[in-house]
């Protein structure tokens, strides 16, 4: 057992977090300490001279809206998805604020357009000062209420 369990957040199976890099205040998150690192859905990833990569994200799953994002590339990985396929990604750093923690993440970038979340969130990040209670969900409290009418497509 880690000597800082007792300083250490409890936060729920899945959570509302925010990307301040990403300009993004509010996008709901599972949290996975079965995945070693961070995923975050984008499109149209687009490498840019510098070793920069330009993105956007679509965080509502109901919507439309988008947001673009530049920032710099951190490494670039072959990540193993949940059903046994491999594929090459580009991974950032980005800061994520959990139940009130900011803390930063590897991040690989995947079309999750198919999965319930546009954010997982693994255990790199989470081993920064957080407990999953599998038994709870937005123990950090939730996005307000016209954000989670939006994400549910009825805005």
């Amino acid at each position: 057992m880690r000597d800082d369990v007792h300083s250490s957040t409890i936060v729920g199976w899945r959570e509302w977090v925010g990307l301040p890099g990403a300009g993004i205040p509010w996008i709901k998150a599972k949290l996975d300490t079965g995945a070693r690192s961070s995923a975050l859905h984008a499109y149209e990833i687009d490498e840019l001279p510098g070793d920069r990569v330009r993105f956007r994200v679509r965080p509502w799953q109901r919507a439309e809206e988008d947001v673009v994002v530049e920032c710099p590339v951190h490494d670039r990985r072959v990540v193993r998805s949940s059903s046994g396929h491999t594929e090459q990604r580009i991974v950032v750093l980005l800061p994520v604020q959990l139940s009130g923690e900011t803390v930063t993440a590897e991040v690989t970038l995947s079309n999750r357009d198919q999965m319930g979340f546009r954010m997982l969130i693994g255990r790199e990040a989470l081993r920064q000062g957080f407990i999953v209670d599998p038994s709870a969900s937005f123990l950090g409290g939730r996005a307000p209420r016209e954000v989670r009418r939006k994400n549910r497509g009825r805005a």
